[in-house]
């Protein structure tokens, strides 16, 4: 067990209670679909547990394909045979599927549950309700995890592009995002004008020709538990991937890993309902969405990784480590020694303009 406690309940895996069902308005059966690994994890403990604790008979199956959540809910509709009940996606990923209508419009302060204090969910969540169809839970950036004893510990994020100083292989994320940003940042692109320069052709030219000076020595990555397996195993000097990743291998697998904050990308992620879901089934994951989105349940998935929570009702419950004991804030990607220099992640311009740079990324990619 490498990576997660979640790692002995495959993909797919059902989680049976064993008294019969109750409720007869809502389905029996709930199919979420998430990443894998210790954020999957997280949520399973404090989202899913409690929940069929509350629910006898209520089967749960998780499915760790929101890499591909996009392609698959496009085919999925376009078959007209739409399996998965709840999504856990990207804030860019959520703006495309609302706008192609294949996400369930959500009524943020009717649906979800209010902040003990009364305070509205949309007040709550505030400007993190990035769209109609968004649900946040966390927010996460992902950056940078190297080998502690096989390369001196790296100050910047150009460190990536320093075959040099920092010889060996490195991971990347098989995606334009983020890369291209780090990219045209270590050419010299000011933070400000990241985007501006990525929207003309000249500018994605720049950003592909920097990961040119590199492209022979990187291992593309398409799991987030792939560069934590690889750092563990010395395949690979440094590698980028979710801050929640690297905090599990560092705090609870005690690897030689060490952590790189600079120009980390924040991005939100969070819930989609697929749309046009029968009413049962529909039912069944609204009242989930309910539960699993209040200010405990947000505050609960903290003591199981080091994402901050999306409420801000929740952030002052947030504790220790469950089985650590050691105290979670400093490990969060907000706290003030960790965002020095934080790369804000355009989630907007990324929802604009993914499918085309998507192209162009792979065609480079096959060069």
């Amino acid at each position: 067990m490498k990576f997660s406690k979640f790692s002995a309940l495959a993909a797919t895996t059902a989680l049976c209670a064993p008294m019969a069902y109750a409720d007869g308005h809502m389905s029996n059966e709930l199919t979420l679909v998430s990443w894998g690994g210790a954020y999957q994890s997280s949520q399973h403990k404090a989202y899913v547990e409690p929940y069929l604790a509350m629910n006898p008979g209520l089967k749960v199956i998780w499915d760790e394909s929101s890499a591909e959540a996009v392609a698959k809910l496009r085919a999925m509709n376009e078959a007209g045979n739409v399996t998965w009940d709840l999504v856990d996606a990207v804030a860019s990923d959520s703006m495309r599927l609302c706008d192609e209508g294949l996400a369930e419009e959500i009524d943020h302060d009717n649906d979800l549950a209010a902040a003990p204090d009364g305070t509205s969910a949309s007040d709550d969540f505030g400007a993190l309700l990035v769209s109609d169809c968004f649900v946040p839970q966390i927010v996460y950036s992902t950056t940078f995890g190297y080998r502690t004893d096989l390369i001196d510990k790296p100050d910047s994020v150009c460190a990536i592009f320093d075959l040099d100083k920092y010889p060996g292989k490195r991971s990347l994320q098989k995606r334009p995002i983020d890369n291209m940003e780090w990219a045209l940042y270590c050419d010299g692109v000011a933070k400000d004008d990241i985007y501006d320069t990525l929207s003309t052709p000249e500018g994605v030219d720049k950003a592909l020709a920097k990961l040119d000076t590199i492209k022979d020595s990187v291992v593309w990555w398409s799991a987030g538990a792939e560069t934590p397996q690889l750092l563990a195993d010395g395949e690979v000097v440094m590698g980028s991937t979710y801050n929640g990743r690297l905090f599990s291998a560092i705090a609870e697998q005690n690897q030689p890993i060490g952590m790189l904050w600079d120009m980390q990308s924040f991005d939100l992620d969070g819930w989609v309902m697929p749309a046009g879901l029968p009413e049962d089934r529909k039912a069944r994951a609204m009242d989930f969405l309910k539960f699993a989105t209040d200010t405990q349940r947000l505050a609960d998935q903290a003591k199981y990784i080091s994402y901050g929570p999306a409420r801000a009702s929740s952030a002052p419950l947030v504790g220790k480590h469950a089985e650590l004991g050691i105290d979670m804030a400093p490990h969060m990607p907000t706290d003030p020694a960790n965002a020095g220099n934080v790369h804000v992640y355009d989630y907007e311009w990324w929802a604009d303009n993914r499918d085309d740079l998507d192209g162009k990324f792979q065609a480079w990619l096959a060069k």
